[in-house]
């Protein structure tokens, strides 16, 4: 596995030893697996021979692993770990006759029409995708599909916004959850996502293993919410007020710019990064239908992953 560090990564690994399994966790140097008993094995995605080693003797691959950030001082390293990264973990599985891949897109992927609802079979560009970060992780399915059409079994899956526990770094929706806790939310944008309980993002992968069909995407994703209604279901949770203003988008985007624009002179991470905003202008309304067709996947209720996110981050003193 790639990936076990961060939030998706930790639960696939997770629900993979539950079921009894033997995961070896792929790592760069320095980093450590927190509380999970894997096999740790150094390599990184954009050296090839590390990645060779790393996989022979498995039966599955499952990678989970990506350069998440929604702006970069040098965008090209997006491209390095996310496209070339893939391609070389694909070449290393292939060549090592691993029969199970397992590759964790995005449903930044997914076609969405206007005001509409996407699935998997929903035309989409490269033009489309905002951002390095998107571009890149369309690039890399790209190579996933081509893969798969060469006559490797590459299942693709395209996980919505994830919530839950154990979200170390955070992720983008964690911390819109983080920074309600902390009340740095006074407003919001007209904006929405699909939100999952990220145990159930985990459970898909493996059923993607063991049911998805090669050179085929399944959305993982649960319940399509406006940001709004997330905010007032944390509020209902956490005994706090949900802010009530809504931001213009050009305000937003004039904040993005000037938060992009002073962190490429300064070098520190904007705190509204304009991809981000250029991002949340669509509505990432999407449907499962597929995955719960395909693969008996049946997702939970979110509020139960909300509450644990809650739970979990003022525990763990991020509050």
């Amino acid at each position: 596995m790639t990936g076990v560090t961060g939030f998706i990564g930790w639960h696939v690994a997770s629900e993979l030893l539950r079921r009894g399994e033997k995961v070896r966790a792929l790592v760069r140097p320095g980093s450590r697996v927190r509380e999970l008993d894997t096999e740790p094995v150094t390599g990184d995605l954009r050296d090839r021979e590390s990645l060779q080693r790393a996989v022979r003797g498995c039966s599955a691959v499952f990678h989970v692993a990506a350069d998440y950030r929604l702006w970069a001082k040098d965008p090209s390293e997006l491209y390095r770990s996310n496209v070339d990264g893939t391609r070389n973990l694909l070449e290393a599985a292939r060549d090592e006759g691993i029969g199970k891949f397992v590759y964790t897109s995005t449903v930044g992927c997914i076609g969405v029409p206007p005001g509409g609802i996407g699935d998997e079979s929903m035309p989409v560009s490269l033009e489309e995708m905002s951002g390095a970060y998107k571009r890149s992780k369309f690039l890399a399915e790209r190579v996933a599909v081509e893969f798969a059409r060469g006559g490797y079994p590459v299942v693709i899956v395209n996980p919505t916004a994830p919530v839950g526990d154990h979200d170390f770094k955070p992720t983008p929706t964690g911390r819109i959850i983080l920074d309600f806790l902390k009340r740095r939310m006074p407003a919001y944008l007209d904006t929405g996502l699909n939100l999952i309980d990220v145990r159930d993002t985990a459970a898909g992968h493996v059923l993607a293993a063991e049911r998805g069909k090669p050179g085929e995407r399944y959305i993982l994703g649960c319940l399509n919410l406006s940001l709004k209604e997330i905010l007032d279901r944390l509020a209902r949770l956490s005994g706090l007020a949900a802010p009530n203003f809504r931001i213009p988008y050009f305000v937003a985007y004039g904040v993005g710019l000037c938060s992009t624009a002073w962190a490429s002179i300064g070098g520190g991470e904007p705190r509204a990064p304009i991809d981000a905003v250029r991002m949340a202008r669509k509505k990432m309304f999407v449907s499962q239908e597929k995955a719960r067709r395909e693969l008996g996947f049946e997702p939970a209720p979110v509020e139960g992953a909300l509450d644990r996110a809650i739970h979990w981050f003022r525990a763990n003193g991020y509050v």
